[in-house]
């Protein structure tokens, strides 16, 4: 049967028009030969208990403020926890397994604290605020006095509706939480000092420590190492289950290569050598990558991040990509036990060529 043959009274459209009418809901625009589809208007608007109950809106009001309230405590747990956790306490959380304590604390209170903050938000819009759907017929958006005064107006009434003058713990609380979520990010500024003074331009290598081959723990020596070879060594005296072993082999870190001395250009890097035995840090002057590609033809060291390369025969200068200076070198010679030992800490600063800034 076509739509033409069924009474309009039977339609669906007609019969939501009617539904509506009847049910005190809001006006339903009829079909047209423009719009087939008839407009099914707004619901009937069904007061929430809080608008009928005060009682109700003082409890919702309680857990609004309580959320605010957690949120300020959460903000006062970061701040504590930043100032008394150690960077280096490592505990166990299941099924986390063994993490840092400080970054796990951190984030706790730091996510309790913007979860309430938003939480109690939307607790209180869905609750508290006016939930009556208002509609309003699209418009050109022009910022002309008209539009601007109703906005004005909008906010008026949207801040009359949320009766946040009226909610005073609601206010207050509020105001409290947004206050000092922001006081997390004043404090993490502690990292920024103090100041790094000499921290950056030294190392552990001093005068007469064995270089430590990092594969096998044992010194190295003059005989270990081949031309075209690459090793890896640290200073004599670190340890890997030391907890500043990061940050020390972060600077620490040398590179050990033998070169024909013939074959060598550098007449500083000559004298630093032993039989033609050279060593330079391992750290990139870019960015701080640690550099592990070395091809032994030509005596260069890639950098793997940005595709610095580096001429190991003289003085490790930059020849191709980003990093602003040459590799610096470590003067060894050999001491009585027949070991290679550092002869002293790098004339200059390791690492990115920020650092010599600090």
């Amino acid at each position: 049967m076509s739509s033409q043959e069924i009474p309009d009274e039977n339609l669906p459209a007609e019969q939501d028009a009617a539904h509506g009418a009847a049910h005190g809901g809001a006006a339903v625009a009829q079909r047209t030969e423009d719009s087939p589809f008839a407009d099914p208007g707004l619901p009937a608007h069904k007061p929430r208990i809080q608008d009928i109950d005060e009682r109700a809106a003082r409890r919702s009001e309680r857990a609004v403020a309580f959320m605010f309230t957690l949120s300020m405590l959460a903000t006062v747990g970061f701040i504590a926890s930043f100032v008394t956790i150690g960077v280096d306490t490592i505990v166990y959380i299941w099924p986390l397994g063994h993490i840092s304590a400080l970054n796990f604390a951190l984030g706790t209170t730091l996510g309790i604290a913007l979860f309430c903050i938003g939480a109690g938000a939307v607790h209180w819009a869905r609750t508290l605020m006016s939930d009556v759907e208002t509609p309003d017929d699209r418009h050109p958006i022009e910022a002309d006095p008209e539009v601007k005064a109703k906005v004005m107006a909008d906010f008026a009434d949207g801040a009359a509706d949320s009766a946040i003058g009226r909610r005073k713990l609601i206010r207050n609380t509020m105001f409290g939480a947004l206050a000092m979520v922001p006081l997390s990010g004043l404090v993490l500024l502690r990292e920024l000092g103090p100041l790094p003074e000499k921290k950056l331009r030294t190392t552990l290598w001093a005068k007469g420590k064995e270089l430590i081959n990092m594969n096998t723990n044992e010194p190295l020596r003059p005989e270990d190492v081949a031309v075209g070879s690459l090793t890896f060594v640290m200073p004599e005296g670190l340890e890997e289950s030391s907890h500043d072993f990061n940050n020390q082999i972060a600077k620490a870190a040398v590179m050990v290569v033998r070169i024909q001395p013939e074959d060598i250009k550098d007449k500083q890097e000559l004298e630093w050598s032993v039989d033609g035995i050279v060593a330079f840090s391992k750290i990139c002057t870019h960015v701080g990558c640690p550099i592990s590609l070395y091809e032994q033809q030509t005596h260069h060291v890639l950098c793997p991040c940005h595709q610095s390369t580096f001429d190991l025969s003289d003085g490790a200068r930059v020849i191709f990509g980003p990093a602003g200076h040459p590799l610096p070198q470590l003067r060894i010679g050999v001491n009585a036990e027949g070991n290679l030992q550092a002869l002293g800490d790098f004339e200059e600063p390791v690492g990115p060529s920020f650092w010599e800034r600090g």
